[in-house]
């Protein structure tokens, strides 16, 4: 995708294999700035701090942390550290363990010799399966929104936290329909809420600007009455895991935009690639939900009156609060889960549709 109209991904690894350079997404939407990260401990920190975000990304940048820890030692005792020391950072999002499980499986019959550049090789292959998959989300997507174009008016999405192309490579997974949309010339306007207390829709009201996609930033709790007076046409949200019976894991806050898509009649749809569904995990109840820090909820970002970039503390430091990270929307209020492989119905029958090849796995 384009910032300030150069064509730009989230993550662009290093030709000499050393680094990769990454989007810092906590500077955004009020600072553009790219770090550089060379060491297993500056992706880590990356990924928990949320430099990087979303699921595909991190899955994506934790295989290259995993390439950047072989550069330096590539022996077993080092694989297994780097493995748990990346695996441990964010418990939700599956695309993290699904990347470091296919990273274990690359290197562990390889010598050691034979480690780095396997591993660097195989990183870039993730990402570019990534942008991809999500190239062909948007396609897929386009052909659900595509009757719900109109001719006197726009069609009008809401969406939940970021899905672009900030939480993948590039593309994006529930906004990817959108670009294709925008792209193929269609009429469509985006109610982007704002996703506290990150704030991540901030980042997705930056990136349509920087792609001109019209949007309007609501607040998370006016999202219930745009539905209920039929000012949306459709709900896309993106997810972090999905169960083998359909349930979605997303930010918190989606399960209650599902609801209120239900009561109003308006279709609701996940998009997600592959490395999101795990078909071993039975159904939400089995989703690990971060608890992410309280100071997240006491402590706000923002501008100051001179335009730098300062935080004020909203509640006490030792005022009690709790921080769930996601939410778990069951799969019957979900009317569709858009992948690189088409559409399907939330259920098992659903996915395996999509996947046989998954039709065993527990």
């Amino acid at each position: 995708m384009n910032i300030n109209d150069i064509p730009t991904r989230t993550l662009r690894a290093e030709p000499s294999g050393n680094a990769i350079e990454i989007i810092d997404q906590t500077a955004l939407p009020h600072l553009y700035r790219t770090l550089r990260i060379d060491t297993l401990a500056g992706a880590a920190h990356a990924i928990r701090a949320m430099q990087v975000r979303g699921a595909p990304l991190i899955g994506v940048t934790a295989a290259y942390g995993l390439a950047l820890a072989m550069q330096n030692d590539a022996s077993e005792a080092a694989l297994d550290a780097a493995l748990q020391c990346l695996g441990a950072t964010r418990p939700t999002a599956v695309n993290l363990a699904w990347s470091l499980a296919r990273m274990q499986s690359r290197l562990q019959a390889l010598p050691r010799e034979q480690r780095a550049q396997a591993a660097w090789t195989e990183a870039g292959t993730i990402a570019e399966e990534d942008v991809a998959q999500c190239r062909r989300i948007g396609e897929h997507g386009l052909a659900r929104l595509r009757p719900l174009a109109k001719s006197s008016a726009p069609m009008n999405v809401m969406t939940h936290c970021n899905a672009g192309w900030l939480a993948t490579v590039d593309h994006g997974t529930a906004l990817a329909p959108v670009y294709a949309a925008f792209d193929a010339g269609i009429d469509i306007h985006v109610w982007v809420s704002e996703t506290r207390p990150r704030n991540q829709g901030l980042l997705t009201a930056w990136e349509l600007r920087q792609h001109g996609v019209p949007h309007t930033v609501i607040a998370d709790n006016a999202a219930g009455i745009l539905l209920a007076t039929h000012q949306v046409d459709a709900v896309i949200v993106g997810a972090d895991r999905i169960a083998a019976n359909g349930d979605v894991a997303n930010k918190v806050g989606t399960y209650l935009k599902a609801l209120a898509a239900r009561e109003a009649g308006v279709p609701f749809w996940v998009a997600a690639p592959r490395s999101t569904i795990d078909f071993a995990c039975r159904d939400g109840q089995a989703i690990p939900i971060e608890a992410r820090d309280g100071d997240e909820l006491r402590v706000v970002g923002g501008l100051s009156e001179a335009g730098v970039p300062a935080t004020i503390r909203q509640l006490p430091a030792d005022e009690a609060v709790g921080n769930p990270a996601f939410d778990v929307t069951p799969a019957r209020f979900v009317d569709a889960i858009v992948t690189e492989r088409g559409c399907c119905a939330a259920s098992r029958e659903g996915l395996t549709s999509l996947y046989p090849e998954c039709s065993h796995a527990r």
